[in-house]
């Protein structure tokens, strides 16, 4: 792929952002405040999801089969 071609793809992935979220309006410091806040926030969502979300899955998992007769992993 063209670096060229790359470049501009960002650049109108950039501006899309700036565009949906309605930020292109605000001055330099406000862009930089809401861009730091919205990145930090992504961020805790995304450290939330991979350490709480797998967790979640294997008790729901867990829960399930002992409904639907699966056997209990403590059988001796």
């Amino acid at each position: 792929m063209d670096i060229k071609r790359v470049k501009d793809y960002i650049y109108w992935l950039y501006f899309q952002y700036l565009l949906i979220t309605c930020s292109y309006v605000l001055e330099p410091w406000e862009r930089s405040m809401f861009h730091t806040i919205t990145v930090t926030v992504f961020a805790m969502v995304v450290y939330t999801a991979y350490v709480f979300v797998p967790i979640h899955v294997r008790l729901a998992f867990e829960f399930f089969s002992q409904i639907f007769g699966g056997q209990p992993e403590s059988m001796a």
